[in-house]
């Protein structure tokens, strides 16, 4: 590569050296999705003319069809590459020093979620057999708060019924060829306390099973929209607002807070990387329990 090589081939090359094989697949496909905007957006564009406004305007032009989160991280994915490009002499200075982020005004997200009184429905809607389906998995997801993917590498030797916990230490790759993957960060590894009735439930569905082999993933593909179906059918029996399997995982994390449980505590459970995660994602419930503690509070002071 030299000053006159076109931006997006170096690019390329950039994730393929440094990238291959030293992060996980999924990310890898982001960083290929940010190659493919790079060669639309700028597919003439020299290593030497990548300047500050040149640079700018490639931001800009990505904003303006992705929100502004969308667009900071398709900046970080780009500015690694830049900054080696400046290190081995290809381009003078650095064109992402003070870049603005912009991006359109992000759609307003609202988490769904289902009361305890639906889940207490949906639970109960659940045909539990004797042997392993996937309304063991959904009974599974929404006691634990699981990830779709660490729900699907749980295998019995994960299991500790003498402790009741249940140990979360690697995924499940439903998107590509299957096997197992690493977690998808490290505070993803953890151990979770399960409740009794998972204790007698799950002790009797696993005698006999392979230790090491998953509970749910049987031969054939495994499709997310799969089981979101069946859960979907079993809200819409119930009469009860459908919601899809990470949908369980906020229904698990909503009914904690709501609980009095702490959010470093959920935040644990989870598998968040931070705190923030957390707050970020349930900032709306917080706020409803701020509500009831500013409620308390004045209860507290004016019996004083």
């Amino acid at each position: 590569m030299n000053k006159q090589s076109l931006f997006c081939k170096y690019y390329a090359q950039w994730i393929d050296v440094y990238k291959k094989d030293a992060i996980r697949e999924a990310t890898m496909s982001k960083y290929r999705m940010t190659l493919k905007w790079v060669e639309k957006l700028a597919p003439e564009l020299q290593i030497c003319e990548l300047t500050r406004t040149a640079y700018q305007k490639i931001l800009n032009d990505y904003a303006k069809e992705h929100e502004r989160q969308t667009t900071l991280d398709f900046h970080h994915q780009l500015k690694g590459a830049v900054l080696d490009a400046v290190d081995e002499g290809l381009i003078e200075r650095d064109p992402t020093r003070k870049a603005i982020i912009k991006g359109k005004t992000p759609r307003e997200k609202k988490i769904k979620y289902l009361n305890q009184f639906e889940l207490h429905t949906l639970i109960a809607d659940l045909d539990i057999k004797e042997e392993p389906n996937w309304d063991w998995f959904i009974l599974l997801v929404a006691k634990t708060g699981m990830r779709f993917s660490e729900a699907l590498a749980i295998t019995p030797k994960d299991f500790d019924f003498g402790r009741q916990t249940l140990s979360i230490s690697k995924t499940w790759d439903y998107k590509g060829d299957g096997g197992f993957l690493p977690t998808k960060n490290k505070s993803s590894v953890r151990k979770i306390q399960i409740d009794w009735q998972i204790v007698v439930k799950f002790s009797e569905l696993i005698k006999g099973m392979p230790e090491d082999e998953p509970i749910f993933v049987e031969n054939s593909k495994i499709y997310n929209s799969t089981v979101n179906g069946i859960l979907t059918r079993h809200c819409k029996s119930c009469g009860i607002s459908e919601i899809s399997i990470h949908g369980l995982r906020h229904t698990h994390a909503s009914l904690l807070l709501f609980a009095g449980v702490s959010i470093a505590s959920v935040a644990r459970r989870l598998g968040h990387a931070s705190m923030t995660t957390t707050q970020k994602t349930y900032l709306h419930i917080i706020q409803e329990l701020e509500n009831k503690d500013v409620d308390l509070v004045m209860r507290t002071l004016s019996g004083l």
